[in-house]
């Protein structure tokens, strides 16, 4: 077993419940009675999520609203959230980052754990909402001749990233708060065939919706919105850190929310993703991949 993506693949094998969604998924969906909760659980780890020497209230910040957005992603509500903490010279700056994040969403902290050790610190979050609407919004509900939509532009967060690591005093906002869009999410999520956030990269999150729908999504990569110069266009659209949601809906409705047409919904062609056009090469990374 090598990598990611074979490790995941390994854990599908035990992953049999139904609210796991064969780990395809932004998150985990499980029917509790009259309830339908949404659960997700992500993680950094300094030096491969963070900067060196990177605010820890932000590292904070960030950590909670990754994961309030595979929240938004299901049209979910937040309930409360459970934080895995390793201990280090910047604690207090943490729990001050994890306080305003709270705020600012009005989540609580109903609780996690903590723990020390050498080498580079992880942080983890586990995140529980209530669905507003069912069926949730999964990867893989996309049909041939819906159209492709992304709630906003991409590559803010790699501008804000380069101005952080470079120290040139930029708004690097976008890189160390972003924002999950939760009212967003509710919103579309009675309206769309599928829906994700972008976390990895627009071009590779496209990939993953389209597998998972067994379609082949046409980007039209000009229609995607930037916040980066036009001759950084490709490298936005593989970047990251965005966290807009994608999703496909029935041609011409009348959306909730502002959104872009990106693209559109074909029924399965040898490549499942396709770029103005033409299929990518099979050594574009696409994205962000460990």
């Amino acid at each position: 077993m090598s990598g990611e993506l074979a490790f995941i693949a390994a854990l599908r094998a035990l992953a049999t419940h139904p609210a796991a969604r064969g780990l395809a998924d932004d998150a985990a969906v499980l029917e509790v009675g009259s309830e339908t909760l949404v659960l997700t659980h992500d993680m950094m780890v300094e030096g491969v999520h963070t900067l060196a020497g990177q605010d820890a209230a932000d590292i904070a910040w960030k950590l909670v609203a990754t994961n309030l957005s595979d929240l938004a992603a299901k049209g979910a509500e937040p309930l409360g959230v459970l934080v895995g903490y390793m201990l280090g010279a910047d604690d207090a700056r943490f729990v001050a980052g994890l306080g305003e994040a709270l705020a600012h969403y009005r989540v609580p902290l109903l609780g996690g754990d903590t723990t020390s050790g050498p080498g580079p610190r992880s942080f983890g979050l586990t995140a529980i909402g209530r669905a507003s609407f069912t069926p949730v919004p999964s990867r893989s509900g996309a049909q041939a001749g819906d159209a492709l939509y992304l709630t906003g532009p991409v590559g803010a967060a790699m501008i804000g990233f380069e101005a952080l690591r470079d120290g040139t005093g930029a708004d690097s906002t976008a890189y160390r708060r972003p924002v999950a869009l939760l009212a967003e999410g509710r919103a579309l999520a009675p309206h769309v065939s599928a829906m994700m956030d972008v976390s990895d990269g627009l071009l590779l999150d496209a990939l993953r919706l389209a597998k998972a729908s067994g379609v082949t999504l046409a980007i039209d990569s000009a229609a995607v919105p930037l916040a980066a110069p036009e001759e950084r266009r490709a490298k936005a659209l593989r970047w990251g850190d965005d966290y807009q949601l994608l999703f496909t809906a029935v041609e011409g409705l009348a959306l909730p929310v502002p959104a872009c047409r990106i693209g559109q919904v074909r029924k399965a062609e040898p490549s499942p993703l396709l770029l103005d056009g033409a299929p990518l090469p099979p050594d574009d990374p696409l994205g962000y991949q460990h």
